[in-house]
Order: structure tokens, then sequence, then C-alpha cells
């Protein structure tokens, strides 16, 4: 068995096919087992138990299915007392797996749905969202539960297992999104593209379905979005109808482990990528480069986000991207950029390749606004192997709505000029090179670029009403081994002393000669 996080497995819980099937053996220091016994064509078991404060990761409650069932449903309830203040209460999430067992990486996923529903059901034909239907086959099946926090008083809960008995449906075929569209312009071809890679729906912990999702990224003005739930893969076929030449979709998974969260960004559809593992275990790796032989990308999210669990504790050594700003611009949105700008002054000294930043909203509800922000990418075209080269390139900027566009160059050295992402190359350290900015949809909003120095120039006046400015500065490539751009709003006292909320951000130009190994 492959192991992660650590486990513990209870008691089997066994079925009879008769309706004289009453009761089944407890699972030793978990609790009891009762029987509800057949009744049109069904057969229920109910479990309970407490867990201790200090309960692994991961509790696996096996039960038998035995021949003949279509379908099966599971429903719980935990106990969530008071605690003191400062103390954390009770969470329980939920999945499950079926008989193919519960090993890391395995296939025997069959959902999970963490602490967003009560109950599911599995059958050939359909499924719960966040679950995967397909056959229900005879073996030993498995509930599993996350304990995700404890209180000191332990954690009461009750599972009932449901089987329902007769004939399968067939399975439908799965239908994924088409990997390329046309664009808004209704020809393919290079272009800066707009998208929202970091959405909820109601297939993980979101409240809205996916055409809801859809007609606000139009709305908004994206091209593409991206599907990502958490530790799921059901809403990989939840989009027949929605993508047209306009609205590009692709799916994958928010990998959502106990130290952190990555965005499996794209992989090919159907692609499932553990999460049950922390950094000790030395697992994140194995599944970075999983994303990858499978055609994604690996995008920490939200790494300095302060909710149990958020903040990202593997390095990113195996990262294509990260996403520095998430949702609302907040103060860790703030920390993200600066730990983001520090990676790559360390990129700078060690000759290593640079990661480049993303922003995506996260929108899980209203009043979540999808496309706030967004991430605009240079792409050949209107693809998913297109785009993903682009955010992995860096050739991408990110801005709170589709009304804010940049275009951001350095020049210098016989006429050269770079872009975003892109390297200045023939020119000397002491060489004159010019940054230009471009701005339009920014109205009171004022420019600042930062190199691996720090902020260097802020614009001396902020933009006018009509939203539109150009501003330019001169450096060289010895002052400045990069340059990046910031639209930022006026200061408010809400920010506590912060800069001002970010409107728009560039990922930087290098300038010069690369060190050996250097990715920019």
């Amino acid at each position: 068995m492959v192991t992660g996080a650590a486990a513990l497995t209870l008691s089997t819980v066994t079925f009879a096919n008769d309706a004289s099937a009453d009761g089944a053996p407890a699972a030793p220091g978990s609790g009891t087992a009762g029987g509800s016994g057949a009744s049109g064509g069904q057969v229920a078991r109910t479990v309970t138990g407490t867990l201790p404060a200090g309960s692994p990761d991961f509790v696996y409650l096996p039960f038998q299915v035995p021949r003949g069932v279509r379908e099966v449903h599971v429903a719980y309830t935990y106990d969530k007392p008071a605690v003191p203040t400062g103390t954390q209460g009770n969470a329980l999430d939920i999945g499950l797996f079926d008989e193919r067992g519960t090993d890391l990486g395995g296939a025997g996923f069959r959902g999970w749905s963490g602490g967003a529903r009560t109950e599911f059901f599995v059958r050939s034909d359909d499924a719960t969202p966040g679950y995967l239907r397909g056959p229900v086959r005879p073996g030993t099946w498995h509930v599993a539960l996350g304990p995700y926090t404890v209180a000191p008083e332990g954690l009461p809960y009750e599972v009932t297992i449901t089987l329902t008995y007769g004939a399968e449906a067939p399975e439908p075929r799965p239908v994924y999104p088409p990997e390329r569209a046309k664009g808004r312009a209704g020809r393919p071809g290079p272009a800066w593209y707009r998208g929202d890679c970091h959405l909820h729906s109601v297939h993980s912990d979101g409240r809205r379905t996916p055409a809801e999702i859809a007609a606000l990224a139009r709305a908004a003005g994206l091209d593409f979005i991206h599907s990502s739930e958490h530790n799921t893969t059901s809403a990989h076929r939840a989009w027949d109808g929605l993508w047209g030449d306009d609205l590009l979709i692709l799916v994958g998974e928010e990998i959502t482990t106990r130290n952190g969260h990555v965005l499996a960004l794209s992989p090919d559809p159907g692609t499932f990528v553990d999460w049950r593992y922390r950094a000790r275990d030395n697992r994140f790796g194995h599944y970075a480069r999983a994303v990858r032989a499978a055609g994604g990308i690996v995008v920490p999210a939200h790494p300095h986000q302060t909710c149990i669990g958020c903040n990202w504790k593997y390095g990113f050594a195996d990262a294509d991207a990260v996403e520095v700003w998430n949702g609302p611009w907040t103060p860790d949105d703030e920390v993200s950029l600066a730990d983001w700008d520090n990676s790559l002054i360390a990129s700078v000294r060690s000759g290593r390749a640079w990661t480049p930043a993303m922003g995506d909203s996260d929108a899980h509800r209203d009043p979540d606004v999808v496309g706030l922000p967004q991430t605009v990418v240079l792409a050949d075209e209107l693809s998913r192997r297109a785009v993903l080269a682009g955010l992995r390139a860096g050739h991408s900027y990110v801005a709170e709505s589709s009304a804010v566009s940049l275009a951001f160059t350095a020049s210098g050295g016989r006429g050269r000029q770079a872009g975003i992402g892109d390297r200045l190359t023939g020119v000397r350290p002491g060489d004159d090179v010019t940054v230009r900015l471009e701005v339009t949809g920014a109205p009171g909003c004022t420019v600042r670029f930062v190199t691996d120095q720090g902020t260097l120039f802020t614009a001396p006046s902020p933009i006018g009403a009509s939203g539109s400015a150009t501003v330019e500065w001169t450096t060289t490539p010895q002052y400045a081994s990069y340059v990046r751009a910031e639209v930022r709003h006026p200061a408010t006292a809400q920010d506590g002393g912060l800069p001002g909320a970010v409107a728009a951000f560039t990922n930087p130009v290098f300038l010069g000669a690369a060190s050996p190994g250097t990715g920019g």
C-alpha cells in the first residue's frame, strides 16, 4: 500500500442480501453498528463512534458491497459542541472509495465533498456532484472521513450506509470541453486572452452551477475559465453545452492538502490527483510530476492565506507558476506579492528558473466576483496548450477586471525590445534601457516600477479621469536586473499602513545577459 498522511481503518461493516439482516459487528474502540433490514430493495447500516483529539488525518470505514447493488448512498452527521475562544471546534470531511482500494494515487477514488454536504450517492448513470458515476461492483468499499479539526472532548459521528439493489443503468459516455476555441474575434491567432483559473461550483464547496459560472465569465469579459474543484474531478464532464467560440473551458482540480492548496491546472480531462499527504510525507513532488505528465501545470494557490491548512508549506521548486493574487485584494495578497518578488531576486542571484505569477478569483458563491482578479495571457491561440504555454512562460499580467489593460515593454541597445516575461538581450550593464507602461481603465491609480532593489520609480501624479496613461522610465541592467509594473489604487485607512490595493501588476521583464540556468 502506498501511504501518505496518517490514517486509521475501522472494522468492516457487512451487509446481508435478505430482509432478515439485522446488525453488523462493532468497530473496536470506534462505536457501534446497527441495521435496518432490507426493505423495497434496500438495506442500511448505521455506524457511530467518537474520534479523539489528535486523530489521524483520515479514518476509513470499510463496508461490504454484495453482488446486485445498483446504488450506494451515504449520509453522516457529527456533533459540533461549543468550544472556548481560540480552540478549534469539530469539522469532519467525507468522501468515498470503491472496491479498488484506498491506496494513495490508486484507482479507487469515487468522490469527495469535504464538509460541503451531509449525504451523497453513486450509481452507474448518476452521482451527487463531487462524486463519480460508474459501476457499483461487489467488494470492500470505504467511506473516507477526514477529521479536519477536532474539539478537545472529541468528535462524535454517525454514518449511515444504504445499498439499493437492482439492475444497473448504462453509464453515459463522458463529454469533456473542447481544447480550442476561436475566440471573440471569431478567428484563432496570437492575442492577449483573459482568464480566471480558480473557480468552484456545486461540485465542491461552491454554490453556483457550471451554467451560472459560464454566464458570469462571459459577463466579466473572460476568454477562458478553469474548473478547479476541491479534490475531485466530477465537474470535468459537467460543462456540456456551456462552451463556445467565445469561451474556452479548462478542467482540473484544486488539490487541497493539510499543508496547502495547489491548482492542477488543466491536466488531461479525468485526471485525478491525490491530496492525502502532508509536506512531511515527501509526496508532493511525485504528484506535481504527474500533473505535468498529464499535460497540466502546477500552481500553488493563495500561499499565505490564513485558513487552517491553506498556508503553503511545500516550497516552490515544483511550481510552474504561483497564484499571488486571490480574490479581492487583502493583506495576505500583499504578503504573497512580496514573497514572490523575493523569489525573483533569488532566481537572479542563483541562476535558477523564475516562477511566474497569476491571479484568480477563487469565487464560490454570491457575492464573489468571477474575474476578480483575472490573468491576461499572451497566447498563440485560444487553446489549452497555448494558454498553458503562455502562463508557464510568464507572458501575462493580472488585472482586477476586463476594464483594465496593460502594455509593458523594455527597449534599448539598437532597437531591441522585450515584453512581459521575456529578457532584453544585447544590452550591456551600463546601457540605457527605457521601460514603458501603457495603462487603460485605471482612473485615479498610481503607477510604480519595481526592481530587484525595490520600487525605484513612482509616477509623479495619479492617472487622470480618463483612466489611461503612458509612463516611461530609464534605467540600466546594472541598476535593475528586472523591472515589473504595478498599478495601485490610493491607500485608505482600511489598508492599515500598507500600499493601496493593486489594480493590476505584470510579470517582470529581465534586463541584460542571463546567469547560467536563469529561466528569464
